[in-house]
C-alpha cells in the first residue's frame, strides 16, 4: 500500500514537473511573438517596401525621437521615411529583449545622407505593441562620430 502511494505520488509529481515546463515553453513562445513581427516588419524596410512595413502599424502609431520630433500616426511615418529613408537604412540588432506588450532593441543603424555617404547611428529603440501591430515607438540615436 505505502509502496503504491509512493509510485502515484512520484508520478504525480513527473506529471506536475511537465505541465510546468510546457506551461513555461508556451509562456515564451508567447513572449517572444511581439519580437518576432517586430523583426518581420523590419525586413520590409531592409527591402525599401515601407507600406508593407506600415500595415504592421496601428493607424494611430506614435514614433517619438527623442530631443528631435514626434511622428503621430501613420501618415507621418510615411513621410518620415520618405524624407530619410530614401535608400533603405542598413541596420544590425544587438540585442531584443521583451516584457509584454515592450521589445526594446539596441543596434546600429546606417543612413545615406543627400551628399550619398552613409552616416552611422547607435540606437535603442523601446516598441509598444497593441494587438500584434506596432502602437508606439520611443527611439533614443545617436551619431556615432568618426
Amino acid at each position: 500500500m505505502k509502496r503504491s502511494l509512493i509510485i502515484i505520488l512520484l508520478f504525480l509529481a513527473t506529471f506536475n514537473v511537465t505541465a510546468q515546463t510546457k506551461n513555461s515553453n508556451i509562456k515564451h513562445q508567447t513572449e517572444m511573438n511581439n519580437t518576432t513581427i517586430l523583426h518581420t516588419a523590419n525586413e520590409f524596410v531592409s527591402k525599401g517596401d515601407y507600406e508593407s512595413f506600415l500595415a504592421y502599424c496601428t493607424p494611430d502609431t506614435k514614433w517619438v525621437f527623442v530631443g528631435e520630433r514626434i511622428l503621430n500616426g501613420k501618415e507621418d511615418v510615411r513621410a518620415y521615411m520618405k524624407e530619410f529613408y530614401k535608400k533603405p537604412p542598413v541596420f544590425s540588432v544587438e540585442k531584443a529583449i521583451e516584457d509584454g506588450d515592450f521589445v526594446m532593441v539596441t543596434g546600429e543603424i546606417r543612413l545615406k545622407n543627400k551628399a550619398g555617404k552613409y552616416e552611422h547611428f547607435d540606437y535603442c529603440d523601446i516598441w509598444r505593441f497593441e494587438d500584434g501591430k506596432i502602437a508606439e515607438l520611443k527611439a533614443f540615436v545617436i551619431e556615432k562620430k568618426p
